[in-house]
């Protein structure tokens, strides 16, 4: 099973990093690959150049092999729809099944994405949900009904059976989630404070050698 992790990472920082592993070795995964976006559809355009988060997300996961940086969305004109980037990647990896990462706070808006219907006909939605904040009946009050009646028809509880299905699933995990937010990495770099312990070094050192977020 092939893992899609989408973001602007604008930087990555451990609080991408941490759950991303934990839905590793928990599932587990062949592979993570992370897809950077170009234009995300949700919010403004980033202010660093799309190559340099790139970079950024290759220094970030070196250490772990089998994290993969995917750089389909960044080489696409327009914007960076997720139903895009699952029909390109079902294009080469025709059964293998795919597990799309979704924090719970952007599940929760997924009524709102493009198509978003369509994105469990081509991957399981793998939810990573925070522990100890909601308990699953107070997360099911804040799902849209479309939402919610879309995990009533294919959420399930056994790992073992997103293996032997492609796609069609929704399976929730408690991660672990760092209080640590691009936003807030961002505005800690701008302050002229140190940002270490935030983000790996090496991003650390992309960000030094280029005075991003000055």
């Amino acid at each position: 099973m092939i893992g899609i992790f989408g973001g602007t990472f604008n930087p990555i920082h451990f609080g991408h990093l941490r759950p991303a592993l934990e839905i590793t070795e928990a599932l587990p995964l062949q592979e993570l690959r992370w897809v950077p976006s170009a234009l995300p559809p949700h919010r403004e355009e980033p202010e660093v150049d799309a190559q340099l988060r790139l970079q950024m997300v290759k220094v970030a996961v070196l250490s772990e092999p089998r994290f993969r940086v995917d750089d389909r969305e960044l080489r696409r004109p327009g914007p960076s729809y997720t139903v895009d980037t699952l029909e390109s990647l079902r294009q080469e990896l025709a059964t293998e099944p795919l597990a799309l990462l979704i924090g719970m706070d952007a599940f929760l808006g997924l009524h709102t994405w493009h198509q978003w219907s369509r994105l469990i006909e081509m991957a399981h939605l793998i939810v990573m949900q925070r522990p100890g904040v909601y308990s699953t009946a107070q997360y099911r009050q804040k799902m849209h009904p479309d939402v919610k009646a879309l995990v009533d028809q294919h959420s399930v509880t056994d790992a073992r059976q997103l293996h032997q299905l492609k796609s069609g699933k929704v399976w929730f995990h408690a991660v672990t989630q760092l209080a640590i937010s691009a936003t807030g990495v961002r505005r800690v770099i701008k302050s002229g404070h140190s940002a270490r312990y935030l983000t790996p070094d090496r991003v650390l050192e992309v960000i030094e050698h280029n005075r991003l977020y000055r």
